[in-house]
Formats: structure tokens, C-alpha cells, sequence
């Protein structure tokens, strides 16, 4: 697999992200900070990914630009944990960064291997819900 973040990768429906915000489960690796969704989405990938960074935190576009720019860079280098896992669901992620001041790119590439690990945990662990219960 390809380390790419292609159009067809990212978030962008306002459906997604509003199902998202108000469904969504939480996973958090401070600074990192992931809601994510199982939906059927007619992207070709497994995952719809989209960053956010506060204007609270970061006042100046620049510095939140930055900040997304790294996100997006240490996403398409570590989501191969990914795609290699059994899970086949396609999900929706935002990865929101909450901290309040700028980290380096290390610490956040570490963050986001946290994450994806803890998200896959979550996933695969979860208890299969069988048409008797639903």
C-alpha cells in the first residue's frame, strides 16, 4: 500500500461530520485527540480522515495550519496499522489537536501510533452484536 492521502481519503461530506460529532466515540492520546465513526461511506478506502484544530487554542491561521499540515503527514505515514489490521468496517475519523501549544513532529507521530492502537483495540475486541440482541 501506497503512503498517499488521496482525495477520496479525506472528510469532507458536512453530513459525515455532523453524524460524526453527534455519533462519534472518543479515543484520546494527548495532544491527539480521535472521534470516529462506523458508516458506509461510497469511498473506494476503508477510512474517511479529517483534521481539526481549535481557533481557541491557536489564534493565528498560520500556527493551525501548520498544525494540520503535521497531523496529515503523520496520519498518512502511520495508517498502514490500519489497513494491515482484519477489521474490514469502513469508519469516518477526525482527528482533533487539543493541546495548547505547538508540538514537534516525533512526539505527534508517536501520539498518532497510540491512537490507531487504541482504536484498533476498541474495534477488535468489541463484542459482535448477533440479530438476537439487536
Amino acid at each position: 500500500m501506497r503512503n498517499t492521502f488521496k482525495r477520496e481519503e479525506k472528510l469532507k461530506k458536512k453530513k459525515f461530520i455532523d453524524k460524526l460529532f453527534v455519533k462519534g466515540k472518543a479515543i484520546s492520546a494527548y495532544p491527539i485527540k480521535l472521534i470516529y465513526l462506523q458508516i458506509e461511506h461510497d469511498s473506494p478506502y476503508k477510512i474517511q480522515a479529517g483534521v481539526s484544530v481549535p481557533k481557541r487554542n491557536f489564534n493565528k491561521a498560520v500556527d493551525r495550519n501548520r498544525i494540520k499540515r503535521l497531523l496529515r503527514e503523520v496520519y498518512r505515514k502511520n495508517k498502514q496499522l490500519i489497513y494491515e489490521s482484519e477489521h474490514t468496517k469502513k469508519h469516518i475519523y477526525m482527528f482533533i489537536y487539543v493541546g495548547k501549544k505547538e508540538e514537534n513532529y516525533a512526539l505527534l507521530e508517536k501520539k498518532m501510533q497510540q491512537v490507531l492502537q487504541l482504536f484498533l483495540k476498541k474495534v477488535n475486541f468489541k463484542k459482535p452484536v448477533s440479530n438476537e440482541e439487536a
